[in-house]
């Protein structure tokens, strides 16, 4: 029944499930059904299986359920993600029900049915695995059988779809209740492969883990099937068809970069964020569409979209995006103005006597025609996992409005989930963030030693990084191995040449449309070069001036223009040298450069004082380990100038410092660290640290 032209979903492989245990087996049924987020998305679903094992206790066999725990993340979770229950207690917890009204309270005795003293906390699912009578159970939230769920006839498609194989629940809320229907809906109905709750998604299951994972995806292979060939037999244009065109993509990008910081910044309630932006073709189809705002305001439907995303969108105007400055601001101001009011205004109809206080009243999704999906969060990932719920959402309306009508949960069943105490109970469990996490680092020279300790460091404290280096190759290589050891949503590189005002600006505008702006500036590109005075030549005068002063300058100034623009403050932070302070001979051309970069860092700190943006300064001293400056001729000219073999710099340099210590790339980035860090510094602007293990000529003061 599937046409040839859906892709398919991955195949079970009998060869590696006959090397696992049950446990094993449903492990890898779980990451299976996760990688396709057809079938479900990040955090969505959950999986279970009843496996025969020895109770350590008694050393009886017993019957214990391993089902998917609280907060993760069928696709990539391991074993112990998964909780482990009694049966037999869990069948037992049916006395002490009290009824819907009291159902929260059942949640407080699952940790009295846990087997073997396992830590992972049980989720509100658990009654849905638990009370249904099959060894083998999948939940899972795919988009086309979503989209029959949220069909305003869901319950007579469902049954056309899947010829009475399926059956179907009216909408509830996941919980004790909703098993006890379950399992007294599939006792009456013998023979079911699964059940559709509205506006929900799919139950299903098996005799064994392969029988489960199959009837799972054919399931939802047969309401793609379906739905495909419905829309082929009544043409309806989607979402009514195009409104507007997308616009072409140098112009997509620069109202892009002017737009996001603005955006981000006003968005910011207490705490900073990021953004993610998404353009396909689902989006881009959805938001040029004739019924974009009908459609929009209706909200979602599956509680796990809505949970991401908020109930409903941010649609920006189109004539939003001419204006720039003062006027975008006030713009894009009064916008989010309004969704806040209207948020509150939910919250108050909604809200019950025991509610959680009103949450951040700002939206996840912003919608802009013509352009595409911006979700903001307090971090990339979640940005970016919400603007995938969201196409979820997307793909759902597409699907449901093509053959039917879409129809969105209820208001107050919403805002029920969304301040459901027990989502609270879970939000307050969160770890505390780490300092950094929602900002953004723009770190030029990122390739070099020096560089990539400061993004290691600041990477390690939840911060976002755009590596900016003039060496492709290099910045590259960089870029893949920060990404493999702090998530790929954390690092983006930049080819970026900062004597070159069009490649500095370049970068920043990346930097934009990664993550919605700058927080904090590492200027740290540099070389170094020596020569007496009277054979400095003008060329390598010019040099130095145009990579240490010139450059800085360049991003120094981009970073202060975005920082102005997003309205929350910043840091600058200048890697300097000693040699800015006390000069060295034969060094003219680069001691003059260094000198002039603390000028300039004071500069910025007088005029960013008054809004919130510090600027700083970090002096290295002989920071030979990692450091690319010393990998050409400058080692061995050093040397020269203070009449040592090359191979005894180091020393030279560590006996030379009054601590007789050798500096490393990690200790600057400490150093830089302290100042982009507010919590630490919030109070220090055109100061200077030295990082040189002690020089008299060199002191500050």
């Amino acid at each position: 029944m599937t046409p040839t032209s859906i892709r398919p979903f991955p195949r079970w492989d009998d060869a590696r499930a006959a090397t696992l245990d049950e446990p094993g087996l449903l492990l890898y049924r779980s990451n299976l059904l996760g990688s396709d987020l057809r079938i479900t998305n990040y955090g969505g679903g959950n999986t279970s299986a009843k496996i025969r094992q020895t109770d350590p206790l008694s050393g009886e066999t017993v019957e214990v359920l391993w089902v998917k725990g609280s907060g993760g993340d069928v696709g990539s979770m391991k074993l112990d993600g998964f909780s482990t229950l009694y049966m037999d207690k869990l069948r037992d917890l049916k006395k002490l029900y009290r009824g819907l009204a009291h159902e929260d309270e059942m949640v407080g005795y699952l940790p009295h049915c846990t087997f073997n003293l396992n830590s992972r906390a049980a989720s509100i699912d658990t009654p849905l695995h638990s009370s249904l009578p099959y060894a083998h159970v999948d939940h899972m939230h795919p988009d086309a059988v979503i989209a029959i769920a949220a069909m305003a006839h869901s319950e007579a498609i469902t049954r056309q779809v899947f010829e009475g194989t399926v059956g179907w629940l009216p909408w509830l809320r996941p919980g004790y209740e909703l098993g006890q229907r379950l399992a007294e809906y599939d006792a009456a109905h013998p023979g079911l492969r699964g059940i559709v709750l509205a506006g929900h998604g799919l139950f299903s299951w098996g005799d064994t883990a392969k029988s489960c994972y199959e009837n799972t995806v054919d399931l939802i292979e047969r309401a793609q099937g379906w739905l495909a060939q419905q829309r082929e037999a009544k043409k309806v244009a989607v979402f009514g068809g195009p409104a507007v065109q997308a616009l072409p993509e140098p112009e997509r990008d620069a109202t892009l970069a002017r737009l996001l910081p603005v955006l981000r910044g006003l968005s910011n309630e207490g705490a900073p964020k990021l953004l993610h932006l998404n353009t396909s073709a689902e989006v881009m189809e959805f938001v040029n569409s004739a019924d974009l705002a009908p459609l929009a305001a209706l909200g979602t439907s599956c509680p796990d979209h809505f949970l991401r995303t908020k109930i409903r969108p941010l649609i920006v105007p189109e004539a939003v995006y001419t204006l720039a400055g003062a006027e975008l601001r006030a713009a894009l101001g009064g916008l989010l103005a309004a969704y806040r009011a209207d948020y509150a205004a939910y919250y108050e109809r909604c809200k019950r006597a025991n509610s959680p206080a009103l949450r951040d009243p700002n939206p996840v999704v912003i919608l802009l025609p013509r352009i595409g999906m911006v979700t903001i969060a307090k971090d990339k990932a979640t940005a970016r996992i919400a603007g995938e719920f969201y196409v979820n959402a997307i793909n759902v309306m597409r699907e449901a409005n093509a053959v039917d009508r879409y129809v969105g949960l209820p208001e107050q069943e919403a805002f029920d989930i969304e301040y459901w105490l027990l989502e609270e109970a879970k939000l307050q469990r969160m770890p505390k963030p780490k300092p950094l996490v929602g900002k953004v680092a723009l770190i030029t020279g990122g390739a070099g030693g020096i560089g990539q300790a400061i993004a290691r460091r600041f990477l390690s404290e939840g911060a976002c990084v755009v590596l900016a280096d003039i060496d492709a190759e290099a910045l590259q290589g960089v870029e893949a191995e920060l990404a493999k050891a702090h998530g790929k949503d954390h690092v983006r590189g930049a080819v970026c040449n900062v004597t070159d005002e069009a490649s500095v600006i370049a970068a920043f505008d990346r930097a934009a449309l990664e993550f919605g702006g700058v927080d904090i500036l590492v200027s740290n590109a540099g070389i170094a070069s020596a020569a007496p005075i009277d054979e400095t030549s003008l060329a390598l005068w010019n040099k130095n001036q145009s990579i240490l002063a010139t450059g800085y300058f360049l991003v120094g100034r981009e970073a202060f223009k975005v920082m102005k623009a997003q309205g929350s403050g910043g840091s600058i932070v200048m890697i300097a040298s000693k040699n800015g302070m006390v000069a060295s001979a034969q060094a003219s051309a680069y001691c003059a450069a260094k000198a002039a970069e603390i000028q300039l860092s004071r500069s910025f700190a007088l005029e960013g004082a008054p809004l919130g943006i510090r600027s700083n300064v970090v002096n290295p001293d002989a920071v030979i380990r990692g450091s690319k400056i010393w990998t050409g001729q400058w080692s061995a000219e050093r040397a020269a100038a203070n009449k040592v073999d090359e191979g005894d710099l180091e020393a030279f340099y560590r006996e030379r410092s009054m601590l007789k210590r050798s500096v490393f790339p990690e200790d600057i980035a400490e150093a830089t660290y302290f100042f982009a860090a507010e919590h630490l510094s919030a109070k220090s602007t055109g100061n200077i640290l030295n990082v040189d293990a002690g020089n008299l000529a060199a002191f500050t003061r």
